[in-house]
């Protein structure tokens, strides 16, 4: 028996693995089939997704895509999409676009204009002049000398974590690391130009947890040190809706606080990046001005979008409400075929009424008009003179009150402007 233990054994193994999948319970089979759950009706796409999707996503403007035709500089007339018109005899008609004639500028060829450019590359600086194809970089840079052009520096790279449907400025989620000179170099190339009033903005940058305020107030503080009696103007993002971010960098030394709203809140979502909303930007030039009430602020609007004239005078009065100091207006003008097309075209007339009814509503200047953005050389000659004013005033004010006399200075670099 015990030679014959193992025999049995290796026939008894194989028979038992066969069957012992037979003893695993089984499912019972039911003689009807069960229905199964309703799956819910998916819910019904509304006008705002429709139209958001409709448009350029964020992803649109990521480096590195297979299609870079798209990132063609639009002409003239692609980048106004004007409404064209049919002319011609019957049966032989072709169309035709019209480019109106106060939106030609002429090609920067002055010599000033590339002496500029060739300090700015040669220090490693960017401007929001080139990087948003400005059509005012021939008029501001093109002056007789360097002290007398205006160019509006971009710090912190020249790309943005952000994706608006309007800007041409590149987009990266992973933009490179700051430069830690770049304070240093700004204020160094300002101090040897002799500028009396300059403008600095930069990308956003989300991905610093401070979105770069520190960055922002080093270089107004070194710019302050090397010529402190320039004049400083931050054109700034919203620092995510961080205001304590905000307030660190109105109180560096700066003379101006900008922030652009871009377009009406109605318009906001379609038109800017989702991280960007108008109370957002309301509370970013609200709180530097209780941050430093004798800070003038100031934003820009864009037209030309589909706005109406009750949401545009909404706006307004939020603006106001904000104690905002200086607005602009300006005319959307599409860069390339990502971004979003122009929904009408705003004709200087329209541009003049809405500077009057600005100064209606309190504003203490509006620079409005087709090719008006936010960094226009004519709004900050005004703004240099009001400053000016202040700083030359604040005697003759302290015995205007002790008078009981009201000085408006508003009115006053109006009169001589």
């Amino acid at each position: 028996m015990a030679v014959l233990r193992p025999t049995c054994r290796r026939l008894l193994t194989p028979a038992l693995f066969e069957v012992r999948p037979s003893l695993l319970p089984q499912k019972r089979r039911l003689a009807t089939t069960t229905s199964e759950a309703p799956t819910p009706a998916s819910r019904p796409q509304t006008a705002f997704s429709d139209r958001v999707n409709a448009g350029p996503s964020f992803s649109d403007f990521l480096g590195g895509r297979p299609d870079e035709s798209l990132d063609e500089i639009l002409s003239e007339a692609e980048s106004l999409e004007l409404r064209t018109v049919q002319v011609g005899p019957k049966g032989r008609k072709r169309e035709h676009t019209r480019l109106p004639s106060w939106l030609k500028t002429p090609i920067p060829t002055n010599e000033n204009y590339k002496r500029i450019k060739s300090d700015l590359r040669g220090l490693g600086l960017h401007t929001v002049c080139e990087e948003a194809r400005c059509p005012n970089i021939s008029d501001c840079w093109g002056g007789d000398k360097k002290s007398a052009a205006t160019a509006t520096i971009m710090l912190m790279g020249d790309t943005c974590t952000r994706g608006c449907r309007f800007c041409s400025v590149k987009t990266s989620r992973t933009p490179p690391p700051l430069d830690v000179h770049e304070p240093e170099n700004t204020a160094e190339a300002l101090s040897r130009w002799g500028l009396g009033y300059v403008v600095l903005t930069s990308v956003d940058r989300d991905d610093l947890a401070d979105g770069g305020s520190r960055h922002f107030a080093e270089t107004i503080m070194k710019i302050k040190q090397k010529a402190p009696a320039m004049l400083v103007e931050a054109l700034t993002g919203d620092f995510f809706g961080d205001l304590e971010q905000v307030k660190l960098v109105a109180q560096s030394g700066l003379d101006v606080y900008a922030h652009n709203v871009e377009t009406t809140p109605e318009l906001t979502p379609f038109v800017r990046d989702r991280r960007a909303t108008f109370p957002q930007s309301i509370a970013v030039l609200r709180t530097a001005k209780e941050a430093r009430p004798d800070l003038i602020t100031k934003t820009s609007i864009m037209l030309g979008l589909g706005e109406t004239e009750a949401q545009l005078h909404d706006t307004l009065r939020q603006l106001r409400a904000a104690n905002v100091d200086v607005v602009t207006f300006g005319q959307y003008m599409r860069p390339t075929k990502r971004h979003m097309k122009v929904e009408e075209y705003v004709t200087p007339e329209v541009f003049e009424l809405w500077r009057q009814r600005a100064l209606e509503m309190g504003f203490l200047y509006c620079a409005s008009g087709p090719l008006v953005r936010s960094s226009y050389k004519a709004g900050e000659a005004f703004i240099e003179n009001v400053l000016k004013k202040r700083s030359s005033l604040k005697r003759e004010e302290l015995v205007a009150a002790q008078a009981g006399r009201n000085i408006d200075l508003g009115s006053m670099a109006r009169a001589e402007s």
